[in-house]
């Protein structure tokens, strides 16, 4: 991850256990702009469906999300990448700062509960 990420980690809450619950609990307390989101993607592809199949797909792209969110500066250096990537003219550049981007969203799905 970026360096400023690890400056920022005594400020950026730990990662919950990896289950939709405690996710959900963490993103309410730390996150809420993502609850109404979090709560949407929960009733159709798991709670309307009855398929519990989904769960870890769901809790994968959400621990993603929420890795991303609960630090301000981190969500704040992907916004910045993925903006100037679309404004960018020139493919290279676009490209390398998606790739920065893609890394980091690779990245923080490897964390652990309580990192």
């Amino acid at each position: 991850m970026p360096a400023h990420a690890a400056e920022s980690s005594s400020l950026v809450p730990p990662m919950p256990e990896r289950n939709p619950k405690a996710l959900r609990e963490a993103i309410a307390q730390h996150a809420p702009q993502l609850l109404p989101d979090f709560e949407e993607h929960w009733k159709w592809a798991v709670a309307d469906t009855f398929n519990i199949s989904a769960v870890p797909a769901f809790v994968a792209r959400w621990w993603g999300q929420y890795a991303i969110a609960r630090d301000p500066q981190l969500d704040a250096h992907l916004t910045d990448l993925e903006q100037r990537a679309s404004e960018c003219t020139d493919i290279t550049e676009a490209k390398a700062l998606l790739e920065e981007a893609s890394n980091i969203r690779y990245q923080v799905r490897r964390l652990e509960p309580g990192q």
